[in-house]
């Protein structure tokens, strides 16, 4: 099929089909892509100025808030629907991108559920997307197998694999290989709409349904707007509400003074929330990236230590458990080291992270390899014991978390090491992803999008409010780009010149000096990085 052909009226591809991805792209696949773009992408689109009118109360002084338009359904006696039998025991997720060995292996990994994303850890290249669909297709069948073509090892799913659930892409994000009315298709309604047709009838056989993570959102008409795309779809193609159940990240500043509105608005797909903590953390520097008294340290020292995220995650589990819904914990990102001591210390952080989740009330939480299960497994048993989760853990009895709670400024410091060592990660992560990669390793920490925004938001901030370092220097522009020629020069010693010359580190360069000395902040590093996919 050529580019310019149109398969369906005023459905047009940028890319040529192949033969195996026409059998993603289907005349019923085509017809509902356009049908559902249309009645939905207007509202969307509406959305997203509602998010820079709301971003502009923020840089002009207004800190977010609870609406006072809603204590109604905050104050009001409801829960959600019953979540299904095989979706409330979630003690352990592990995630990753929808290539075919790695859902393999993460579904035959000592884990609840494999979190398949076509998100964060997921670079947006046509190819890698829509190979993930006919992945994620093979894989709910139960057939899905893969041949390594350099070492020739096999690949293929064991018995009683972990439960697949698919996360889409970000509200914000287009997808500009597919045009209706010839403007893009909204990416997270192309992944929703190809995951939910070719995949309803097996999970349907296996009297499980299509389960999805939510991410990004930040007000409750987003969520309502998710509500209705799924029950659209649901009755279009005949199938009872509540085929779709989702969990939503709140991994926004503004979501989570809106939780209870979320929970409400998805009440009959909705079975949990997520602390997705990175996200977060950018998200907070991005929403009062104006406001000077609340830039943030260095980023090793943000962990869920500091007060303004140990109340996040306090009140997700609370609003959930008082609504009947699961609170899933955040993401261990650390990859074991082969080194025995530098291993048990890896372990050590990693089970105190995980103490203090489980000790809080959460009902799972999040590894980025699988050699981490087993410790966190440990943890799981310790708090859960039987349980299939914590829902019964209240926290009634805890002081009400304020607007200030979430909004608490953090200590520490900012040093010449972090701001050098977020633009090395930054440099890498930023390469990566428009060589194809979403999710990569990266001094012993498993990056993606997420970590790589809270590098290059943080200098920018530094910049913005001129902060000193610990040293006393003033970050400017000036220093910044001093160290990221530095720093440029210690990555290609440390990948090779041959690496470096093949994977556009050059042109991720440029983009990390462009979006982190522009004077206006960058919503999202994948918007501008899109373009050179």
């Amino acid at each position: 099929m050529s580019s310019n052909e149109k398969p369906t009226q005023d459905l047009v591809f940028a890319k040529e089909l192949t033969n195996e991805f026409r059998s993603i792209f289907s005349e019923q696949a085509q017809a509902l892509i356009v049908e559902l773009t249309r009645k939905f992408r207007p509202r969307l689109q509406e959305l997203l100025v509602s998010r820079k009118v709301a971003q502009d109360t923020y840089d002009n002084g207004a800190l977010p808030d609870f609406a006072k338009e809603t204590a109604d359904i905050r104050n009001g006696e409801w829960r959600i629907a019953a979540i299904p039998k095989d979706l409330q025991k979630r003690h352990l997720e592990i995630t990753g991108p929808v290539e075919r060995k790695m859902i393999i292996n993460a579904l035959n990994a000592d884990v609840d559920v494999f979190m398949a994303d076509f998100e964060d850890a997921q670079s947006p290249t046509w190819e890698g997307l829509i190979q993930g669909q006919i992945n994620l297709r093979d894989a709910n069948l139960g057939n899905i197998s893969h041949t390594d073509t350099k070492s020739g090892k096999e690949y293929a799913l064991k018995e009683n694999p972990a439960m697949l659930i698919a996360r889409v892409r970000g509200l914000h994000l287009p997808e500009k290989h597919l045009l209706v009315d010839g403007q893009p298709v909204p990416g997270a309604l192309l992944d929703f709409i190809l995951y939910f047709l070719h995949n309803y009838q097996s999970r349907a056989e296996k009297g499980s349904g299509v389960y999805l993570y939510v991410p990004k959102l930040q007000h409750h008409q987003e969520a309502l707007w998710w509500n209705d795309v799924f029950s659209y779809l649901e009755d279009k193609l005949e199938q009872p509400r509540g085929t779709v159940r989702c969990t939503v990240l709140i991994e926004t500043l503004p979501a989570v003074f809106q939780m209870h509105e979320i929970l409400h608005s998805l009440r009959h797909h909705i079975v949990g929330l997520n602390c997705g903590r990175w996200d977060y953390i950018f998200s907070y520097i991005k929403t009062l990236r104006a406001h000077a008294d609340r830039v943030l340290p260095d980023r090793q020292v943000v962990t869920m230590n500091q007060p303004f995220l140990s109340a996040y995650s306090r009140l997700l589990i609370k609003t959930c458990h008082q609504r009947g819904a699961l609170a899933m914990g955040g993401m261990a990102a650390f990859i074991p080291s082969k080194d025995s001591a530098e291993n048990a210390e890896i372990l050590k952080k990693v089970r105190a992270d995980k103490e203090l989740e489980f000790s809080n009330g959460h009902d799972g939480t999040w590894i980025a390899h699988p050699g981490l299960a087993p410790t966190v497994r440990d943890v799981a048993a310790k708090y859960l014991g039987d349980y299939p989760n914590q829902i019964h853990v209240s926290r009634e009895q805890d002081a009400e978390i304020s607007a200030a709670d979430l909004l608490e400024p953090s200590t520490g410091e900012r040093t010449e090491e972090g701001m050098r060592t977020n633009i090395r990660v930054a440099l890498q992560y930023i390469a990566a992803w428009l060589s194809g990669k979403g999710c990569v390793p990266i001094y012993g920490l498993m990056e993606d999008a997420a970590t790589a925004e809270i590098s290059r938001t943080s200098i920018w901030q530094w910049i913005q409010h001129g902060k000193a370092l610990s040293d006393g220097r003033k970050v400017t522009k000036e220093l910044f780009r001093t160290m990221l020629a530095e720093e440029a020069d210690v990555v290609a010693q440390e990948v090779g010149n041959e690496r470096w010359q093949s994977e556009n580190f050059a042109t991720a360069k440029t983009l990390l000096d462009e979006i982190t000395t522009a004077d206006e902040l960058t919503e999202f590093l994948t918007l501008p990085g899109y373009k050179h996919l």
